[in-house]
């Protein structure tokens, strides 16, 4: 269980993104502990930030430029690939594609070996990293998805096209929107969502993404709704708790109500 966000603007847009990104990440704090991170992008190129830790080591010294148009957070309870090894953690770099990931992917290394793909670096392990291998050698070609057998909401840019934000949800994990007039914010739960929207005081129109679908979306606006086929022999064992760090939680909402305020 790990929690994803972010959001994409409008270039013209008021919204202090510093302070947006801040809620985003108080609102998925619950979600994990073992790693934080974030990525922004504003003149095509793509800024990561990832340490070991929970959400409120990063919290206060998290910064996205004014001129950002998209951000990518992530708070991790990792399953594979250790987050001592810092390729593991989340926002994952593959090439031109960096993108964060809620789930498991459980053919990763077959898909690798299909492929004839090579890891970004050889010490990394986790499975997230299929995903973006995929979506950077098939262009983002929702077909791809469906070759991934596991649970799976994720996010990603890609450097070779600074006009897009990627969306993707599979099976077994939630993916929430909240639109505004200048902007798209997403996020692994409800909750994040209307955290965002009382920290920037504005009103969101919330819905969830349904399965197997592969979102475009350009200056806050989805421009494009894919589908994919989600294999369905995956299964899960057990119950998954949506709360993993309480303590990270009430932490980080105490101090977003003294950065808000």
């Amino acid at each position: 269980m790990c929690g994803i966000a972010g959001f994409s603007l409008s270039p013209d847009s008021s919204v202090d993104r510093t302070l947006a990104a801040q809620a985003l990440l108080a609102g998925i704090a619950e979600r994990g502990a073992d790693a934080v991170g974030y990525a922004h992008r504003g003149d095509g190129n793509v800024g990561i930030t990832k340490l070991r830790g929970g959400a409120s080591a990063l919290l206060d010294e998290l910064d996205i430029p004014s001129g950002s148009t998209e951000a990518l957070i992530h708070v991790r309870d990792f399953t594979k690939g250790h987050p001592g090894i810092e390729g593991n953690n989340h926002p994952i770099r593959h090439g031109s594609v960096v993108g964060i990931h809620n789930g498991i992917i459980e053919n990763d290394d077959a898909l690798f070996v299909r492929h004839n793909i090579e890891r970004a670096q050889p010490q990394m392990t986790v499975d997230s990293e299929a995903i973006f291998a995929l979506m950077e050698l098939r262009r983002h070609d929702p077909r791809a998805l469906s070759e991934m057998r596991g649970a799976m909401a994720a996010a990603w840019l890609d450097e070779r096209d600074d006009t897009l934000l990627y969306l993707a949800r599979g099976r077994l994990r939630p993916l929430w929107l909240g639109r505004t007039d200048d902007g798209l914010y997403f996020a692994s739960t409800r909750r994040a969502l209307t955290i965002v929207a009382a920290a920037l005081k504005t009103r969101l129109e919330v819905g969830e993404v349904r399965e197997g679908r592969l979102l475009h979306v350009s200056a806050g606006r989805v421009v494009r709704r894919r589908r994919f086929r989600p294999d369905r022999s995956y299964r899960e064992n057990g119950y998954l708790p949506p709360v993993r760090a309480p303590r990270e939680a009430v932490s980080c909402l105490e101090r977003l109500a003294a950065l808000a305020a």
